[in-house]
C-alpha cells in the first residue's frame, strides 16, 4: 500500500501503474487538504479570487453571483470536454491520475477531500477516464485531457473499466464509488495542471529506460558477433572523456563482455608481434561507427533520460495549479505553474534521443545485412538459398521507413506555440503534443530494435558459436530463439517481430 503523506518516487509510478499498488491517504495529507479547503471558503469570503468568484482565462473579468459558483465550476468542467483523435491507453491515463492526485493532494489547490477520495477509488479499483491524446495546448495545464479526468470525477462522462469502454455513471454504481463533492473551485483544480503531459511523460521514461537496456544489450551482441576489438569499450578511453552517460554504457558493455571469448584484445593480434610489413590490411583495424561509438552515442541517451527523470519527478511533487492557496502565509498567489514549459523541453529532448537510438539500431541492422560490409554473413543474413531465398531482406525495409517516421517527429514542439484563448494563453508549452510525439518514436523504436534483435538471433543460428558467447548473451539467447526460429524457407515475419517487440517492451534487458 502506499501513503501519499511523502513525496512520489519514480518507482512509485511503476508499482502503480504496472504491479497495480494501492494507496491510501495518510493523516497528514488529510490534514492539509482540510486547512486548504477551510482556509479558502473563509478567504473567498470578500475578496476576488481567480476561478473562484470571477470567469475564466479572458472571461476573468466577470464576476460570478454567490449562487452560480458551484454551476461554474461545472460548466468548466464539460464546456472543456472537447478532446478528439485517439483514445489515452489506460496506464497512461494511470500515470496521469497519479501524478494530478500527487499534486492535489500537497494541499496547494483548496479541494474539498472528496476529489482526493474519488481518484483514490477510481486507481485503486482500476477504472481509468476516457480521455483524449488531441486537446490541451499546455499552458493554462493540459485544460482538456484534464476535463475529462475532471468529468469523471463528478460522475460523468465515460471509464474504460475491465477493458471496457462504459457510462461512468454505471461503474460507480457497481464499485459503490462517490463522485467527488464541488464546493468551491475543485473544477479548475483538477484541470489546471500538467498532469498529463507529466504522466505521459513518465511512462515514456519508464520504457526509454527499457529500450536503452536493449539498445546495449544489441550492440554488445553485435560486438560478438564481429569479434571486435575491446578497447573501444575500456575504462581508461571512457574515462578519458568525463560525461557520466558514455562511462555507464562502456561499462555496461564491459560488464555484458567480460566472459565472451569472441571480443579480441588489440595487444593479442595487432601490438604483439610489432609493425605488420603489409601496406594493405585485409582485417579492419577499427570497426564502423556505429559498433565502435556506441558509449558515445547511447551516452548522450542515458543522460538525457536521467535528466529527465529528474526534471518530472520535480514537476509531479510540485503544485502545478493556479491560483496557489498557501495556509501558512493565509494567502492566495496567482501566477502560471500550470504552464508546461519544463515537460515540453524534456520531452523534446527524450524524443531526440529515441530518435537516434532507432537510428543506431538501424545502422547495425544495415551493417549485420550487407554482406560487403561485415564480410561473414551471408546477403540479408538468408539462412536459405541465395537468390531463391530472402532471408530478413523484407524486414529492413520496415525498420528504414519507422526510422525514417522517427526522424520527421523529432521536430520540437516546445517552440511550437500558437496563441489562443483570446490570446490571453499568448505563449504556449504544447507539453501533451510533445508527450505524445515522444510516446510514438518510443513504440517506433521498439519496432527498429525488434527487427534488429531477429537479425541478430539470425546471425547467430548461422554463425553457430553458441559456446563462445558471453553468458549475457546466452541468457536472453533461449528466450528470443523461441520467439523467432531460424528462417530458412520464407515466411511471414510479422507475427514474430510482433511478439519480439511484446516481449522487449515488458522485459528488462538486464
Amino acid at each position: 500500500m502506499l501513503n501519499l503523506d511523502t513525496a512520489l518516487k519514480f518507482t512509485d509510478f511503476h508499482q502503480v501503474i504496472f504491479k497495480n499498488e494501492k494507496l491510501e491517504l495518510g493523516s497528514f495529507s488529510q490534514k492539509k487538504l482540510q486547512e486548504s479547503f477551510d482556509f479558502l471558503q473563509e478567504f473567498a469570503n470578500n475578496k476576488i479570487i481567480y476561478g473562484v468568484n470571477t470567469g475564466f482565462g479572458p472571461m476573468a473579468q466577470y464576476k460570478i453571483d454567490e449562487q452560480d459558483k458551484i454551476k461554474l465550476q461545472l460548466n468548466l468542467i464539460r464546456s472543456h470536454s472537447t478532446g478528439a483523435g485517439a483514445l489515452m491507453e489506460p496506464i497512461y491515463v494511470k500515470a496521469l491520475m497519479l501524478a494530478r492526485l500527487n499534486t492535489l493532494c500537497l494541499g496547494k489547490s483548496g479541494i474539498h477531500t472528496s476529489v482526493v477520495d474519488c481518484l483514490i477509488n477510481l486507481i485503486n479499483h482500476e477504472v481509468t477516464p476516457v480521455i483524449f491524446e488531441h486537446g490541451g495546448v499546455g499552458a493554462s495545464g493540459d485544460l482538456v485531457q484534464l476535463a475529462h479526468l475532471a468529468l469523471v470525477l463528478i460522475g460523468e462522462g465515460e471509464v474504460i473499466y475491465k477493458g471496457e469502454r462504459r457510462l461512468t455513471k454505471t461503474v460507480f454504481e457497481e464499485l459503490d464509488i462517490k463522485p467527488a463533492e464541488i464546493k468551491i473551485r475543485e473544477g479548475l483544480a483538477v484541470m489546471n495542471g500538467t498532469s498529463a503531459m507529466t504522466g505521459i511523460g513518465i511512462v515514456n521514461l519508464i520504457y526509454a529506460k527499457r529500450l536503452l537496456g536493449w539498445a546495449v544489450f544489441c550492440s554488445a551482441v553485435i560486438n560478438e558477433i564481429v569479434e571486435a576489438y575491446d578497447d573501444h569499450l575500456s575504462e581508461e578511453l571512457n574515462s578519458s572523456k568525463l560525461h557520466p552517460g558514455q562511462q555507464k554504457i562502456a561499462k555496461r558493455m564491459r560488464k555484458h563482455l567480460a566472459d565472451s571469448r569472441l571480443t579480441r584484445d588489440r595487444n593479442d593480434h595487432l601490438y604483439a608481434n610489432g609493425a605488420d610489413k603489409n601496406s594493405f590490411f585485409q582485417e579492419k583495424v577499427q570497426e564502423y561507427y556505429s559498433l565502435r561509438c556506441v558509449p558515445q552515442i547511447l551516452g548522450p541517451v542515458s543522460d538525457t533520460i536521467e535528466n529527465s527523470l529528474k526534471i518530472l519527478m520535480e514537476e509531479v511533487n510540485s503544485a502545478n495549479d493556479n491560483p496557489i492557496i498557501d495556509v501558512e502565509t493565509k494567502h492566495v498567489y496567482h501566477g502560471g505553474n500550470f504552464h508546461g514549459d519544463y515537460i515540453s523541453l524534456e520531452m523534446d529532448k527524450l524524443r531526440l534521443v529515441m530518435t537516434k537510438t532507432s537510428m543506431l539500431a538501424e545502422r547495425q541492422l544495415n551493417y549485420l545485412l550487407n554482406s560487403k560490409l561485415n564480410d561473414i554473413l551471408p546477403p540479408f543474413v538468408n539462412l536459405g538459398k541465395l537468390g531463391l531465398n530472402f532471408g530478413m531482406q523484407g524486414a529492413q525495409f520496415t525498420a528504414v521507413s519507422t526510422t525514417a517516421e522517427n526522424q520527421m517527429l523529432s521536430n520540437s514542439m516546445y517552440v511550437h506555440s500558437i496563441p489562443n484563448n483570446n490570446d490571453n494563453q499568448d505563449i504556449v508549452s504544447m507539453g501533451a503534443n510533445s508527450a505524445n510525439m515522444t510516446k510514438k518514436v518510443i513504440d517506433n523504436c521498439f519496432e527498429v530494435i525488434s527487427t534488429e534483435l531477429a537479425t541478430i538471433v539470425q546471425a547467430l543460428y548461422y554463425l553457430d558459436f553458441d559456446n563462445r558467447l558471453s553468458l549475457a548473451t546466452k541468457k536472453k539467447l533461449g528466450k528470443l530463439r523461441s520467439i523467432i526460429p531460424p528462417v530458412k524457407e520464407d515466411r511471414p515475419l510479422y507475427n514474430e517481430i510482433g511478439k519480439l517487440k511484446d516481449f522487449l517492451r515488458n522485459n528488462e534487458a538486464y
